[in-house]
């Protein structure tokens, strides 16, 4: 008997491929580009702001935060220092994308829709007029902004505090990557989170894959100014996935006719 439900990895899986599917349908579409250009240049610079703010800060953390550490081995104090150090680059990278997605809000919105015209022929808008729309998306953005310091905090944890820090920022991420799609279906904070509740696997896969690049040193920096607009696009296909598939569910199943008996000569 086919599988009804697909199971949790592809659920993980087909969210995490928009991540990356964001970034191929951006490129294949230049007339995108104009919309893309002012996200590229704010993520690219408030990234490397945000590293080098988090590099001029860390030998004052290190002081607060690991008073004794020159008391452990070697081996040790160096673990210590470097979970500090990746901990502290990796929050001055998610909270330049995080402003950048606030200052862009305006813009990313414009992106989504056109995106969105792009896939469907039209633009869903059951919400509040464009006015509450882009409101929404600057909360979202906000929350995201918000949510920045915690993948810090929560990344200096030993053993635990990376994974943890990272299902954190793919939370917060998939949530605001997917907020001007969802507004223009007119849900409110509540029915977005009922919705985020029932695509935890999908969102959350989607999530993890954007962030993912922005907390591995190096590479966040050659990433992270392609990354906003990318996951805008990712996240709005996203919600065109689920809401295609949630149609599909509802729609009613056609039955074969029953095999009829042959004639007797």
């Amino acid at each position: 008997m086919p599988e009804l439900v697909p199971s949790l990895p592809r659920r993980l899986i087909a969210g995490a491929w928009h991540a990356p599917a964001g970034a191929l349908f951006l490129l294949r579409r230049p007339r995108l580009w104009p919309l893309a250009v002012l996200p590229t240049l704010l993520a690219g610079g408030l990234v490397l702001a945000g590293l080098a703010a988090a590099a001029f800060a860390a030998p004052t953390a290190e002081e607060w935060l690991l008073p004794g550490h020159r008391q452990f081995s070697i081996g040790v104090e160096f673990a210590l220092r470097l979970s500090l150090w990746l901990a502290l680059l990796a929050g001055g990278a998610v909270s330049g994308v995080a402003l950048a997605l606030l200052v862009a809000a305006p813009v990313l919105d414009r992106l989504s829709r056109q995106v969105e015209r792009l896939e469907r022929g039209q633009v869903v808008d059951l919400g509040r007029g464009l006015r509450w729309e882009v409101a929404e998306s600057i909360k979202g953005a906000l929350r995201f902004v918000l949510a920045a310091p915690f993948v810090f905090l929560i990344g200096l944890v030993p053993f635990v505090g990376a994974p943890l820090a990272l299902l954190w920022a793919g939370h917060a991420a998939a949530w605001q990557q997917t907020e001007n799609a969802l507004g223009r279906r007119g849900m409110g904070y509540t029915d977005r989170r009922l919705w985020h509740g029932r695509y935890r696997a999908e969102t959350l896969g989607f999530g993890v894959a954007a962030v993912l690049p922005l907390l591995v040193p190096l590479l966040n920096v050659v990433l992270a100014p392609f990354v906003v607009p990318a996951l805008t696009i990712g996240g709005t296909r996203l919600v065109l996935e689920l809401e295609e598939d949630a149609a599909a569910e509802r729609a009613p199943v056609e039955l074969a006719p029953p095999p009829t008996a042959p004639e007797a000569d």
